[in-house]
Order: structure tokens, then C-alpha cells, then sequence
């Protein structure tokens, strides 16, 4: 079975596949390229940064490095925030920096085809889409393909580094 698996992904790697980490945010699900990520903790608490914007919710101290917090129900407008025993903390290494963001929860790691992945949707200005890298269907899902190299690196995270200088 193992086998049969391996090699299933390596046709797909073979074939333009990308690997995803899922995620949820409310009743949504997200997926960013898996080798952003250096890994998943769960939520602890944060040193806060004063006259940091609301979606930053401070740092943590891993193993040494500092490293800013992200909240992207804040920084997406999601509505209400509520911390659980679901709640989760992605560890990324974006454009040379550790940055964390704290999500709903993760789901699993998925492999896609170009051919499951299709173009977001143009909202005109009501809704910013530049950080989307597309829609990602499988099965009965819809998965938001979030550009998150594109999204730490967004001129509002410059505030992250101000907040943090």
C-alpha cells in the first residue's frame, strides 16, 4: 500500500504537483506551499508590541530567534477571534524571516495539479485578491491557495517590521 502511495506522488511531482498544508479560518479552507513551513505549534501566549497594528499579536521567543505573530482572522477580516485547544500557530520562513500565523486549525497536507487549480476569481476593488495563488478543488472541497511569501512581504507587513524595530 505504502508503495503504490510513493509512488502516486512521485507521478505527481512528475506532473507539475505542488504540496499544500491546509488550514481553516473560520468555515474556510486555505492552503499554502508546504515548504514555507518550518512548523506547526500550538497557541501560546505573546509578548505584545505596542502601537503594533491589531493583526499583529506580538512575538514569541523559538529557541532564540524572535518571531512576529500574525493573526489572519484579524488580518482578514474574519470577524470574531476566539483562541482554543484548536487553535494553531504555522511557523513560516518567508523571504528570509521566521514569521508565525495563528489559524482556526490545520487540516492536512495535499498534493494538486495544475489542472485542480484554477485562477481566482476578479472582484474588482471590493476585494483584494492579489495574495490569492488560485482555487484549489478536490473531491467536495474548495481550497483558497493563499500566496503567503506574497503576503509577508505586502507593504501593511512592513508595519510588522516597524513595530518590531
Amino acid at each position: 500500500m505504502q508503495a503504490a502511495q510513493d509512488m502516486l506522488n512521485t507521478q505527481a511531482a512528475e506532473a507539475g504537483a505542488r504540496e499544500f498544508l491546509t488550514f481553516t479560518l473560520g468555515n474556510e479552507e486555505y492552503g499554502i506551499d508546504i515548504l514555507k513551513v518550518q512548523e506547526i505549534r500550538g497557541y501560546d501566549a505573546v509578548t505584545k508590541i505596542a502601537n503594533a497594528p491589531d493583526f499583529i499579536k506580538g512575538v514569541i521567543n523559538l529557541r532564540g530567534v524572535i518571531v512576529p505573530i500574525v493573526d489572519m482572522r484579524i488580518k482578514f477580516n474574519l470577524g470574531n477571534v476566539e483562541y482554543n485547544q484548536f487553535t494553531v500557530v504555522i511557523i513560516l520562513n518567508v523571504a528570509q524571516r521566521i514569521v508565525g500565523i495563528v489559524v482556526d486549525g490545520v487540516s492536512d497536507v495535499i498534493t494538486m495539479t495544475q489542472e485542480q487549480i484554477r485562477p481566482a476569481p476578479e472582484f474588482g476593488s471590493t476585494m483584494d485578491t492579489q495574495y490569492l495563488m488560485g482555487l484549489g478543488t478536490l473531491d467536495n472541497r474548495m481550497i483558497i491557495l493563499t500566496d503567503i511569501e506574497k503576503l509577508m512581504t505586502s507593504a501593511d507587513m512592513q508595519l510588522m517590521d516597524e513595530a518590531l524595530a
